[in-house]
């Protein structure tokens, strides 16, 4: 049985006569009685009853009827929701994206994606970065966001393996304990000079905060009175609310931090600030429910 045959049968049977639904389906009443006909030499039962009054179905053909219309709205169904994701407008997303970026970046994203797609699952994990880059390898994420302090050395390493996207810049500014209210805007760097800093540890995959404050300080010759290496940056903010150290940190929307117990200081003279990149494999635009979302992203 073929679905389109099927179709043929039910606009017989609703339109009582096949004369009228050969009307309705826009074509020759002969061959869609050899369609039904042949239909019935398939199945090897009657399936209508032709009469003046008009044709209606048998026993087999009622059940038939029953049957096709669940097949038939199933098949549509199925197009249906095939025909959105061909437009992005449905599937699943695996974001893997650093946790300064999922306090205020990535909410921003996907409230304006859920606006356009609300039935696009999407799924987080926010690891470090070099882990993030290692999922989107292994095909467990879709897209990768991460911080570099050297774009064009990390684009130029990894243009061969992803499709590398321009997310912005992420400026840096100076964290401090919550007595430091009285600490100037913009804060010099010299006031390090006096500070224990609190740093998260380097990676030679990714190079990024330490890499960037490290040459500040040491590009105006400022040296903290300690520096203590920490795991990641959110783990650094505990630290600092509690009063035992400052830091140089990445505040992605200016107003990223506000949700912590601290001070925030601009710092003179300026930190070049780090670059949000967003990673996906090769083609990715092929993938209509990719598409969408990097469309938000490409500047």
């Amino acid at each position: 049985m073929e679905l389109r045959v099927l179709r043929y049968f039910a606009a017989v049977v609703e339109a009582g006569s096949l004369t009228a639904a050969a009307t309705q389906l826009r074509m020759s009443q002969p061959a869609l009685s050899v369609a039904i006909s042949r239909l019935e030499t398939e199945l090897g039962v009657t399936l209508l009853v032709r009469s003046t009054r008009g044709t209606e179905p048998t026993s087999a053909g009622r059940y038939l009827l029953d049957a096709a219309s669940r097949l038939l709205g199933d098949a549509d169904e199925i197009t249906r929701t095939l025909a959105r994701y061909g437009a992005g407008a449905t599937g699943s997303l695996t974001i893997a994206a650093v946790p300064v970026l999922m306090w205020s970046r990535v909410p921003r994203l996907l409230r304006a994606h859920a606006a356009e797609a609300p039935e696009v699952e999407v799924r987080l994990v926010d690891p470090p970065p070099w882990t993030a880059i290692d999922l989107l390898h292994e095909r467990r994420a879709d897209l990768a966001a991460v911080m570099v302090s050297e774009p064009a050395r990390f684009t130029a390493r990894y243009r061969g393996e992803f499709e590398i996207l321009d997310w912005g810049p992420i400026p840096l500014v100076a964290v401090l304990p919550p007595d430091a209210r009285d600490a100037p805007d913009p804060l010099p760097l010299t006031a390090f000079e006096s500070l224990q800093l609190v740093l998260p540890h380097r990676t030679a995959a990714v190079p990024s905060l330490p890499e960037a404050v490290d040459q500040a300080l040491v590009s105006h010759g400022v040296t903290p009175a300690s520096v203590r290496t920490v795991e990641t940056i959110q783990t650094s903010l505990p630290l600092i609310e509690a009063g035992l150290a400052a830091a140089i940190l990445p505040d992605p929307d200016r107003a990223s931090l506000d949700r912590f117990e601290v001070n925030v200081r601009e710092i003179t003279p300026a930190i070049p600030p780090l670059r949000a990149l967003v990673l996906a494999r090769l083609g990715a635009a092929e993938d209509a429910t990719l598409a969408r979302i990097l469309r938000r992203i490409r500047p």
